[in-house]
């Protein structure tokens, strides 16, 4: 399988551009001490752009992704915080 992902370039002025897939899917959910993302093709592509776009060298240390219900993932959703070191 060859996916092809374009990753916006990162600018302090405009931050990360996300670029999500058409109909994407994504959950989170805690349960018995374990964190679990649930997405379907389309949300596993969205996610893996959003961390390499966080990846980018030009990202400085301590830029955050903050996805929640109310912004991207599925009704009662935990929010979801993917921070670079």
């Amino acid at each position: 399988m060859d996916i092809r992902i374009e990753v916006p370039a990162f600018t302090v002025e405009k931050g990360i551009k996300y670029k999500w897939e058409n109909g994407f899917e994504i959950e989170t959910k805690y349960e018995n001490g374990v964190i679990s993302i649930v997405a379907n093709k389309e949300g596993l592509v969205s996610l893996a752009n959003h961390l390499l776009n966080l990846a980018q060298k030009e990202v400085p240390s301590g830029y955050h992704l903050h996805f929640d219900e109310y912004n991207s993932l599925e009704e009662n959703s935990l929010a979801l915080i993917i921070q670079k070191k």
